[in-house]
């Protein structure tokens, strides 16, 4: 029989203690998907709706935003908002909220860019039509990079501060469908304004980045852009993969890949610049067939953006972001069921699909 000295005691310990850490540091690595670790400016979600139409009542939203495990934002930039009367100086008061609030939880902003004014459509009388000249859009984004950019006049008002400037600028919204820009086919005339848009925030910013429009439907047209030749007037191809099994979505991303380097673009990273189930099953029409409930959407976003860490280095994948953070419920569309939060009989709920965003977030982040 073996008599414990004092001095094996505390060998003893020191063993014990060894192996409790080993096995908590193995669990945690079994935990963890293999390969898909991300970096932390890799998650993000689109921050729209009543958190910016209401900033007041919903100011709250930002630091819950913040500790959420995203690191960025997706904000809507209207342009007509901005110039809504005519060419010249720039209102940016709707801007500036949601670019200052960020700030202050130290959260960055991707713009998308978009949304015509009357005065400089292509059509006057169509919300979703295109500008007649280019060159208005890519006056107006040299505008924005003056106020945003590395030396943007926002950061010198707000010394308070820490600047976070804004380097990657998307340009519009889905120009594939009618609803975005009117006139189809889109890429002929889109590649013209991606070329304008380019050079201009060049012009402001030399290390400014051109982030192509999110596409629904991806890689066909993907193709018709660089058939167009849109090739050089981007930096950066944006994916908007909706199909209904979460499983799906690095298939589709993968489809998007063969299209780049078919036309040369190997090393192009994507971003998926939207990403979402909405939990509207029985509760809104859905004519894209992704809507789920709220179980099955904290499911799909878990098993999705799992997926897409895995992925990522292969696929060369630079940002995900989520659609969206806070939405408004109603049968009017199927993303107004789309919200991590909600706004649920006038209250601000929070949905099984946030919990599983925190967890995923903690989960595969480096």
């Amino acid at each position: 029989m073996l008599i414990a000295t004092p001095g094996t005691r505390a060998v003893l310990r020191h063993v014990m203690l060894r192996t409790a850490l080993l096995t908590l540091l193995l669990a945690l690595v079994a935990a963890a998907p293999a390969g898909a670790a991300v970096p932390r400016h890799w998650l993000g979600v689109a921050a729209d709706g009543a958190l910016l139409e209401q900033p007041d009542q919903h100011a709250g939203e930002w630091s819950r935003i913040a500790s959420s495990g995203a690191s960025t934002v997706r904000v809507a930039f209207y342009w007509r908002q901005g110039q809504p009367l005519g060419p010249g100086a720039v209102d940016f008061s709707s801007y500036d909220a949601p670019v200052l609030a960020a700030a202050q939880h130290g959260l960055g902003v991707l713009p998308v860019v978009f949304a015509t004014p009357v005065w400089a459509r292509h059509d006057a009388g169509l919300e979703a039509s295109p500008p007649r000249d280019p060159a208005d859009y890519a006056r107006f984004l040299e505008a924005l990079v003056a106020r945003y950019g590395p030396n943007g006049s926002l950061w010198d008002e707000h010394p308070e501060l820490r600047a976070r400037p804004i380097r990657a600028w998307q340009i519009w919204n889905e120009p594939n469908l009618t609803g975005y820009w009117s006139p189809q086919p889109f890429a002929e005339a889109y590649v013209k304004l991606l070329k304008d848009a380019r050079r201009a925030l060049r012009s402001a910013d030399p290390g400014a980045k051109a982030i192509l429009a999110g596409l629904p439907n991806g890689w066909a047209p993907l193709r018709r852009i660089y058939r167009a030749g849109g090739r050089r007037a981007f930096d950066a191809v944006a994916i908007h993969p909706y199909t209904a099994r979460p499983g799906r979505v690095p298939r589709f991303l993968r489809e998007v890949r063969k299209v780049m380097r078919r036309f040369g673009d190997r090393r192009k990273p994507l971003w998926v610049t939207e990403l979402s189930w909405p939990a509207a099953k029985g509760r809104a029409r859905d004519p894209i067939g992704i809507a789920t409930d709220d179980r099955g959407q904290a499911r799909r976003l878990r098993v999705g953006m799992t997926a897409l860490a895995k992925v990522r280095r292969r696929l060369r994948i630079a940002r995900v972001y989520w659609y969206t953070w806070l939405s408004t419920e109603s049968s009017d569309s199927v993303f107004a069921w789309s919200g991590l939060r909600r706004v649920h009989d006038g209250e601000v709920i929070s949905t099984p699909a946030l919990r599983a965003f925190r967890r995923t977030a903690r989960r595969i982040r480096r």
